[in-house]
């Protein structure tokens, strides 16, 4: 009978603790979004910031892959933050991403870099112009939302052009790439995470990265225009021009800047007298299409030249 009597106690013992194990565990927080996101989830929920459990509709709250971070990946631990207890305002995080954050642009990037880092095209970020000048990731990304615009290049420009205003100024000219329009975005040219070449040029250099669409422009040819090779946008503003075909200027003036005004019966075709007879008179070449009325291939021509080696002449 003891025996019997000790069973049962240790029974009912045991169904109790059962009991209050499960009434602890229907108390305790679960994970709403991301794995292990419960003790932030407590607080941070739909009430609280509906907006921050957007994640889950991004990559970075794909619960399925492995790779997927939780919310001290990139805030940090925040022990302070979480073991705040009272009716005072709890301590930020560790790292914080608004714009009166306390963290340095450093530690914010170092939160990203820390899972995106094997990408080559984030190799040249260090030393680069947006990492000395203290721009961070968040500045141009949102990681709380579905969409984040600036991957799209329907709304990317708005988010580049926020910042470099001499830029947007240039893109509404009337000869411009269409940017604005959302047929190109400023990443077709521009590796804004760094880059080997100038002003951030996705290629080593500008023509380069001109002739990733402009293939007609590369050559080889004949007779090459120095220029041409040397650097587009010599001649062309890529951002946007009153001239036609993002000309810096409207020729004759714009091919004048480099080579010496001529003509047979004024020193110059585009500022001499308007009087003189024929085609060959300064009103004739300023009106119509100047020095392209004979040399149309400036890009370069396999046509043969009258003199060689020099001057070369860019002919049909």
């Amino acid at each position: 009978m003891k025996i019997l009597r000790h069973l049962l106690v240790l029974c009912i013992g045991l169904g109790a603790l059962t009991v209050g194990s499960v009434a602890m565990g229907a108390d305790q927080p679960k994970d709403l979004v991301l794995k292990g996101d419960a003790a932030c989830t407590a607080c941070h929920d739909e009430a609280d910031g509906p907006e921050l459990l957007a994640i889950g509709k991004t990559r970075h709250g794909t619960q399925a892959d492995s790779r997927t971070p939780t919310c001290t990946s990139c805030h940090g631990l925040s022990q302070d933050h979480l073991g705040h207890k009272g009716s005072g305002k709890p301590p930020k995080p560790d790292i914080t991403f608004g714009a009166k954050t306390s963290a340095t642009p450093d530690a914010r990037n170092g939160a990203c870099q820390g899972c995106h880092t094997k990408d080559s095209k984030r190799s040249h970020w260090e030393g680069s112009v947006h990492q000395t000048r203290d721009v961070t990731c968040a500045t141009c990304h949102k990681v709380h939302v579905a969409k984040d615009v600036v991957r799209d290049k329907r709304t990317q420009s708005e988010t580049c052009l926020t910042c470099h205003k001499e830029q947007r100024a240039q893109a509404n000219k009337p000869s411009h790439h269409p940017v604005i329009e959302g047929k190109m975005a400023c990443s077709d040219c521009h590796n804004v995470h760094g880059s080997a070449g100038p002003s951030l040029m996705k290629r080593n250099s500008v023509v380069e990265t001109c002739y990733t669409c402009h293939m007609e422009k590369r050559g080889p040819f004949v007779h090459n225009h120095q220029p041409v090779s040397e650097d587009c946008s010599n001649c062309h503003n890529p951002h946007g021009t009153t001239a036609e075909a993002l000309l810096k200027s409207r020729p004759p003036f714009l091919c004048q800047t480099c080579h010496t005004p001529h003509g047979p019966i004024q020193p110059s075709v585009a500022t001499g007298p308007t009087s003189n007879p024929g085609w060959w008179s300064g009103s004739a070449v300023t009106q119509g299409r100047s020095c392209m009325n004979c040399h149309t291939q400036v890009h370069g021509s396999n046509n043969p030249s009258t003199v060689l080696p020099t001057p070369q002449r860019l002919f049909r």
